[in-house]
């Protein structure tokens, strides 16, 4: 198999993919990452049979390579060493993108965040229920059971609990978020450094947004309008109901809200702010 300079090479490892530039002369330049364990190894240069390591490998195209087969390939070497691997922000996938093409993207990684956040917002609604139906001195959840728990939850009544249990979550998703694929990373260049930075700002905000909604939802959306206690009871009903619940439900939804918010927001300003430095 004939294999041109600066090509992308993906050798499929069954649950993920490997990712390596061909340099010539049978040899792969190559984020080790974890490709061989689990420590983390550096970028070097590996004969191409190590590189898949008898998983074969296929060339991924690029047909809008931004820099020349030369240049590509001096990009790639400027990076030996570097020993800064990180699965969701510095990949082997996001450096031979970011050799080819100028841009520090992982197809892996943006398929992997939606899963996430669904897993993410599942864990937070069982999460959600097990407080709820626990905390309050009415056990389980009933209505009486539902208010007496988000009324223990947190401080300033029901209104309180359901900041605490939103604002918990999602701040929660927004830090994981924040230290992971939105992570600073100084041997990444400035713009990468500096869509991130804005992304992490907007995971925040977008955490925050979403609590505050959801209060806002809970107090419009029922018969009884606003936060008293037949208005609480009232919205968290409808909302439960827009799913095929109740209170409960309405609560869960509620919950979850940030958690989607964190990371739509967060990541979707860091993608949007890449593409416009790349505009």
């Amino acid at each position: 198999m004939s294999i041109k300079k600066a090509s992308h090479l993906v050798s499929d490892r069954g649950l993920y993919t490997h990712h390596g530039l061909y340099i010539g002369n049978n040899q792969v330049i190559h984020y080790s990452g974890l490709a061989d364990g689990l420590e983390s190894g550096p970028i070097e240069i590996v004969a191409l049979e190590d590189f898949h390591n008898g998983n074969g490998f296929t060339i991924q195209k690029h047909s809008n390579a931004k820099y020349s087969i030369e240049e590509i390939i001096k990009r790639a070497k400027s990076r030996l060493g570097e020993n800064n691997y990180s699965l969701s922000g510095n990949n082997c996938e996001h450096f031979v993108t970011w050799a080819i093409d100028g841009n520090h993207e992982s197809n892996q990684v943006d398929k992997a965040i939606p899963k996430v956040t669904v897993a993410e917002a599942a864990a937070t609604g069982a999460g959600t229920i097990a407080v709820v139906s626990s905390a309050g001195s009415v056990a389980g959840l009933s209505g009486a059971g539902v208010m007496s728990g988000l009324a223990a939850t947190g401080v300033g009544g029901v209104v309180g609990g359901i900041g605490t249990i939103a604002g918990g979550a999602g701040l929660g998703t927004a830090m994981v978020l924040n230290n992971t694929v939105l992570k600073d990373d100084e041997s990444l260049d400035d713009e990468e450094r500096d869509a991130r930075s804005i992304g992490r700002k907007a995971t925040i905000a977008g955490a925050g947004a979403a609590t505050a909604g959801g209060i806002a939802a809970v107090s419009a959306a029922g018969t009884t309008a606003g936060l008293s206690a037949a208005g609480i009871t009232s919205g968290l009903a409808a909302i439960g109901g827009t799913v095929g619940g109740g209170m409960a439900a309405g609560t869960v939804v509620v919950a979850a809200a940030p958690v989607a918010a964190a990371t739509a927001v967060g990541y979707g300003i860091y993608k949007f702010a890449k593409w416009l430095k790349d505009d």
